[in-house]
């Protein structure tokens, strides 16, 4: 496999690597796309998806891993993941257990943004669903992931919404049954009306009160924090209140959901308040670059630099 160099056109010198930070504060003002900061020692699992970094890495998905790795992204998550080829699905995991990263989220099954999947009680519906979770675990052993996404659907006008939470939380049991053996674990992801209007799950008390109903290891909470900067706001208190049923984090500032520095969240002081709590898991980079090509990636980076520059006590 062609391997890409970490340090392009020379910009960076061998006494860079060295000196970290600051060699990268001394290259700063040479042109963004040329000068990559040195590998980062992030206190954070973040984790990028594919083609996040194409333009340094290339369209290879094995290099881009690699890319990554360089960089000092000590994860990455893939929401196709399940479409992929199983030999794939192989040569990815097995390049990130040699980089020593972990597997995010992929997406557990198939949503239609507009069906309500789960929150009906229909029979037809909560089967396929569950052959899907069952089908998820196979993918989930061969990338060595332990957690997939899901999302129950769009709200059925036609039921009370408390019919409709105690049909999700039928379903949710059922997928928790097939889950539980193998320490596997779904993290429910509530969205914004905005970007998703009409979606059933929107909030972090209401899947809150689901994942506490369900009563699984195998039901957690996604919060996704753009989602919820969006529909609710109160990120650090809702983050303390929902703590024991939150298994996972994925980013995006807002406005553009791009990475953070780039709008109004205060990713600093979130990072550092998920660290204080002691959370060990993956961070999901779920946005855009706020910049095109090279000089994006490079942006990239120290962005995730900057918000993990918090002091550790």
């Amino acid at each position: 496999m062609k391997r890409r160099s970490f340090i392009q056109n020379g910009a960076v010198s061998a006494a860079a690597l060295i000196t970290g930070s600051a060699a990268w504060a001394s290259t700063s003002s040479r042109p963004a796309s040329r000068v990559l900061p040195p590998k980062q020692d992030f206190k954070l699992k973040y984790a990028p998806h594919f083609g996040m970094f194409k333009h340094h890495a290339g369209e290879d998905l094995l290099d881009q891993v690699q890319f990554m790795a360089d960089a000092g992204f000590t994860a990455m998550e893939d929401n196709g993941m399940n479409k992929r080829e199983i030999g794939m699905q192989e040569k990815i995991a097995s390049k990130m257990a040699n980089l020593g990263m972990e597997m995010g989220v992929f997406v557990a099954h198939s949503i239609n943004w507009t069906e309500s999947t789960l929150v009906t009680g229909d029979s037809e519906k909560l089967e396929s669903f569950l052959t899907q979770i069952k089908e998820s675990v196979e993918v989930a052993k061969r990338v060595n992931a332990r957690w997939m996404t899901v999302v129950p659907g769009h709200v059925d006008l036609q039921k009370d919404m408390g019919y409709q939470t105690r049909n999700v939380i039928d379903a949710l049991k059922r997928a928790s049954e097939i889950l539980e053996p193998h320490s596997l674990t779904m993290v429910l992801e509530p969205l914004n009306f905005r970007d998703h209007p009409g979606l059933f799950l929107n909030k972090i008390p209401q899947a809150y009160q689901i994942c506490q109903a369900v009563g699984s290891p195998s039901c957690k909470i996604l919060d996704d924090l753009y989602h919820q900067q969006i529909h609710e706001g109160n990120l650090i208190p809702n983050i303390d209140r929902a703590w024991e049923e939150i298994g996972y984090f994925q980013v995006g500032d807002n406005p553009g959901r791009k990475e953070p520095t780039t709008g109004e969240i205060n990713y600093l002081n979130v990072f550092q308040h998920i660290h204080g709590k002691g959370f060990t898991g993956i961070v999901g980079m779920e946005h855009g670059n706020s910049m095109p090509g090279k000089e994006g990636e490079v942006a990239l980076i120290k962005a995730y630099a900057a918000v993990d520059s918090f002091s550790v006590d």
